[in-house]
């Protein structure tokens, strides 16, 4: 497997406090990993290493000659209000380097295929705050794609979504991972979106774990990563992760029974 990009030893600061430290992480071709960890553990600033958009304290960052990344950012981030069409959105990504300020008809088709690739065709015009969840999420996934990268990086793909367009997304990359493109996202949700990836990484300012999920999501790598007792749990042929009964203490508020004062 040849190697898309290697973290080597990466500390990051921000105002000198750290954080990530000593990092060491590789990226094949046609990988799909994801990095989960609590709030605050380094998720973001890893997947800005890779970019290229942070420059390490310390480490190196080594990427492949040529190499082209695409990006997803949290879409609880944008603006939706702001006055841009589906179209005019994924047209952000045109050719860096390019002086005229209007896209080329190649590029307007290109956006459009990348639409339509991704089941967004006849919503070029739409204003983007009127898609769905999911519609959004493809937009910018669309707008990514528009610069055919070898590597996707995605920050939180399927946070604040319901279910369904959690499945969707989920299904999505899949099916770009399997056509060859490399994946590597964040996520905070273990169970809906974790669990079924073939790699994951456990972040928590340091990597505490790296491996398929039964190698990783266990009490004591999730205990590492979160800072409190998880229990894990076989349901289905997937892992489940639990928070531990009394973890946090007793501070369940009790309600009186029915007929008692």
């Amino acid at each position: 497997m040849s190697i898309l990009v290697r973290l080597e030893r990466v500390t990051c600061a921000y105002d000198r406090t750290p954080v990530l430290v000593g990092a060491d992480l590789e990226v094949g071709e046609g990988e799909f990993i994801g990095i989960v960890g609590p709030s605050g553990s380094g998720k973001t600033t890893m997947l800005r290493a890779l970019l290229g958009a942070v420059r390490p304290l310390s480490g190196t960052v080594r990427r492949r000659p040529g190499l082209t990344v695409g990006y997803v950012p949290q879409i609880e981030t944008v603006n939706w209000t702001f006055p841009v069409t589906v179209l005019e959105t994924v047209l952000m990504a045109r050719t860096a380097g390019r002086h005229l300020p209007w896209p080329s008809a190649q590029e307007r088709r290109d956006a459009g295929t990348a639409l339509a690739r991704l089941g967004l065709a006849g919503l070029g015009r739409r204003h983007i705050g009127e898609l769905s969840g999911g519609q959004q999420q493809r937009v910018f996934i669309a707008r990514a794609l528009l610069q055919q990268p070898q590597l996707l990086l995605l920050d939180e793909p399927t946070a604040g979504v319901d279910v369904r367009t959690r499945h969707e997304v989920l299904h999505l990359l899949a099916d770009l991972n399997a056509e060859g493109l490399a994946i590597l996202l964040t996520t905070h949700d273990l169970n809906g979106m974790a669990a079924h990836l073939p790699k994951l990484v456990c972040l928590n300012t340091e990597i505490t774990g790296v491996g398929p999920p039964e190698a990783v999501l266990t009490p004591e790598v999730l205990e590492r990563t979160y800072g409190a007792p998880m229990d894990v749990i076989e349901h289905a042929g997937m892992r489940v992760v639990l928070d531990r009964p009394g973890a946090y203490g007793d501070n369940v508020v009790r309600l009186p029974q029915r007929g008692t004062a």
